[in-house]
This record gives structure tokens, sequence and C-alpha cells, in this order.
């Protein structure tokens, strides 16, 4: 075999497997459909030693420093097929092109699917935004919004009054029980039960929002859990187990990140419900490391 791991996905969790398969000097392929999930956002935060810099920059320096690594092919390219052969796995591309390895790290990522309301895809990680911790501190002071869309909406909205003056709106959709209720008064947090039909400002600024009773209320921000979805169906055709996740499914994982698929890693948003830079970057790195072992475990079985 040409390669003993290959990594599907170039964004921070396949990057970070795969440096720890090349620092223990294993030959990897690292296949990216330069197509990442955070490539909406103007800046990456709350990622230690990186905050602030755009996704697009991390990204290239780490496969700047991937490179370095003499065992190392990265190649850009989308994975639309894999399947496993006996005790290896065989990848195929859109140009046809097919690898062979013994172990496979997806780090394939999620799409997101938004609430249909005219304004919010295209200010979608600029000034609709899904996670607090990722930007809410360069939001905060201003009028926010959450934008219900999910049962666990209620408790994001008790989150964001740390960063502003906060907004519910439950679209009529999810509304609060008795104690949720409680909960957002005592946090401050006011409920719109009119629902938003239209984001309104000078695109990607978000100023005000539209109701469906026609009223415009100002607003800064709005926060919104997209469902999602898996962007490739590698995972699928591999055979791998999926959860229910409150988003969307998410890729079956045992603590050492491997699948139900023996040989078959996974790491970052396919493989976790909770979607962060730092917690991707770090899932990738157990997802290497474990792929490595298992490397080394077969060689001395």
């Amino acid at each position: 075999m040409s390669f003993e791991a290959i990594v599907i996905g170039g964004n921070f969790a396949g990057l970070s497997a795969a440096m720890q398969l090349a620092r223990a000097r294993r030959r990897v392929l690292l296949v990216d459909a330069g197509a990442p999930r955070n490539r909406f956002s103007e800046a990456s935060h709350g990622f230690l030693g990186q905050d602030g810099q755009t996704p697009a920059a991390i990204m290239g320096e780490g496969k700047r420093q991937l490179s370095l690594y003499p065992t190392i092919t990265i190649r850009e390219g989308k994975v639309v097929r894999a399947h496993s052969d006996g005790d290896a796995f065989i990848v195929g591309t859109e140009d046809g092109g097919e690898e062979r390895a013994a172990r496979i790290v997806l780090a394939t990522g999620v799409s997101d699917t938004l609430p249909e309301i005219p304004g919010l895809q295209e200010r979608w990680g600029r000034s609709a935004l899904h996670c607090p911790y990722c930007h809410g501190f360069e939001v905060s002071g201003g009028k926010l919004g959450v934008l219900a869309n999910h049962p666990h909406s209620a408790h994001s909205a008790m989150m964001i009054p740390d960063w502003g003056a906060t907004t519910f709106f439950t679209q009529a959709l999810f509304e609060p029980d008795e104690e949720q209720l409680v909960k957002l008064t005592a946090r401050g947090v006011r409920i719109e039960r009119s629902p938003i039909v239209e984001l309104l400002g000078d695109n990607p600024k978000l100023e005000a929002v539209r109701l469906a009773d026609g009223r415009i209320l100002p607003l800064d921000a709005v926060f919104v859990a997209p469902k999602t979805t898996m962007a490739s169906p590698v995972a699928e055709q591999l055979g791998c187990a999926f959860d229910d996740g409150p988003f969307g499914p998410v890729i079956r994982i045992g603590d050492n990140k491997e699948t139900i698929v023996k040989g078959v890693f996974a790491a970052g948003d396919a493989a976790s419900a909770m979607h962060n830079a730092a917690l991707a970057s770090a899932s990738g790195v157990l997802a290497g490391v474990h792929c490595h072992q298992s490397l080394v475990m077969q060689s001395a079985a």
C-alpha cells in the first residue's frame, strides 16, 4: 500500500490528525475538498494562539507546517466513495483516482441548513451566528437575538445575556415552558412571539429584523443553531453507525475515536455534537494518536 492512513478532510480536525501520524513517521495521505464549514466566518475566536485569525490563514499555515514532514502527501480533491477491501480500505476521488490504506480518519465535517428567512443565509458567520463562545465577544454590548429553531433554543437564550441585551424569538414554534420562562425572566431575556420574517441592514451587517406583525426591531446580531447533515457520504458507505445529536446525526465513536468499523476513526464536527475549532483540533489529535497506536498493535500482533 502507498499509504498507511488516509485522512479525509483538511480542516482543523483533519490537519491535527494528520500531524500526529506524520510525526510518527507513518505514510499519510490527506485529501481536502477545500470547502470547510467555517469558510463563511471572518475570523476564528477562542482558539488559543490563533484568536482572530481567519480560518483560511490557520488552515494554510497548518498545511504548510504539515508539508514539511517527509511522509505526508497533501492533495486537493473530493473523496466521493470508500469501501473496505479485506484488511484495507479503498478511497476514490471525484476525478476517478483511487488510493488504498490500512486506516481511515474521517474529518469530513457537516453541512448547515438554516431556517428559510430572507437575509439569514447571506449573513451567516458574520452577524447571524451559531456560537457565543466563538463570536459573542465581537458583538457584545449590542442588541442580540436568539432565533428558536430547536427544543434547546431556550437554553441558548439563557446564555446570551452575558454578551448583551437579549430577545428570544420563539418563531411560534418553541414556546418556553413554565420553568424556562422563570429562568429566562431571571436572566432578563425578552420574549418575542411574533416570528422574524426578514433580516434587514447593509449585508453582512444586521441592523434590524422585520416581524410577521409588521414591526421592525433593531438588532445587531442573531444567534441560531442550524440543522446539520453529513457533508460527505463516505462514513455511511464505510458502514459507520450514527447517533442522533441535538442538531443532526453524528458518527458514533468510542473513547479512542474509532467508529464501529475497525480501522476507521472519526474526528471533528461530524463526530461530535459540540462544534468548536479548538475541540475539533483536539479530537483530531486523539484520532491521529489512536490511529497510529492501532497500526502499532497490528504490526506487533
